[in-house]
């Protein structure tokens, strides 16, 4: 077991905001995404701009991080006598995870003593957020690399993911539903809620008529999955529909409770990029996803 001082690190994915992250004690790797061919990052952008660019109907592309972005990131930390944890973005969602166990492996032999611990968090957006603010409260509480890695391990199933979008056209661009559900869709007004499941996909619940009604949908899902769980922090992630998200704030607080901290923020280009504008995602702790 080792007691050596680490670095936890995620990546871009965990759509937290910038207020957050300047309490935390950990660093980001960053996701690539491209708009009309030319390629950006999260500090490039702004994401109101990034989705005015979406509704007037850019192109956007996301890429995995590179295995050379995780050897320089790692190697950073082992050169300054630390540690490792990266609490990966969903291996059901980008194949991150894997390159980053490849990495990880590499580096190994080079580093025989030292310790790189890669744990897929099964998680997305701010649910991948949440998971890295309790990983980052448990590390500053004194758990040491290892004991961090099985709490994640043990309890990565119980951050659950429940959403809407506004447009089914961005779904069908990223091959989630066909082109006549779309169509469909988007004349009837329809509204899918989706979670995501024991193995990090995203995977479509109901189908609702209108938007107030999707978003009482999530409301009562979060209900189904409550369980025994106290959830005195909760994430949500919103594609720039702010009204929408506090609305949604109002009746999450209802259900958790006033004292409740609701952390909002935007929905970043990487979920963004495939779930479009009007995307609103609400994460909390629960018995099953």
């Amino acid at each position: 077991m080792s007691n050596r001082p680490y670095t936890l690190l995620c990546d871009t994915t965990c759509d937290l905001p910038p207020e957050q992250l300047a309490k935390m004690d950990c660093k980001l790797l960053p996701l690539t995404f491209e708009i009309d061919g030319k390629s950006y990052t999260t500090e490039d952008i702004s994401m109101p701009d990034f989705y005015a660019r979406m509704r007037a109907d850019a192109t956007t592309r996301t890429s995995q991080i590179s295995v050379g972005t995780y050897e320089d990131a790692f190697e950073a930390e082992l050169k300054q006598g630390r540690d490792v944890l990266y609490l990966a973005f969903s291996s059901g969602l980008s194949g991150s995870y894997s390159s980053a166990c490849i990495v990880r492996d590499q580096l190994k032999e080079k580093y025989p003593d030292r310790k790189i611990v890669v744990v897929d968090s099964l998680a997305a957006s701010s649910g991948e957020g949440l998971m890295l603010i309790y990983a980052e409260r448990k590390k500053r509480e004194g758990l040491t690399i290892d004991e961090l890695e099985k709490w994640l391990i043990d309890n990565r199933l119980s951050f659950c993911h429940v959403f809407t979008v506004d447009d089914l056209k961005y779904l069908f661009r990223g091959g989630r539903v066909s082109r006549a559900a779309a169509i469909a869709g988007t004349m009837l007004g329809i509204k899918p809620v989706l979670n995501v499941d024991i193995e990090g996909h995203l995977i479509p619940q109901a189908k609702v008529r209108g938007r107030k009604q999707s978003i009482k949908r999530l409301g009562e899902m979060i209900r189904e999955r409550l369980g025994n769980y106290e959830n005195k922090v909760v994430t949500m992630s919103h594609g720039d529909c702010i009204e929408d998200a506090k609305a949604a704030e109002r009746m999450m607080k209802e259900i958790f409770g006033e004292d409740t901290e609701v952390i909002i923020a935007y929905t970043g280009p990487v979920i963004g990029a495939h779930s479009g504008p009007g995307t609103l995602a609400l994460f909390f702790r629960g018995d099953h996803r």
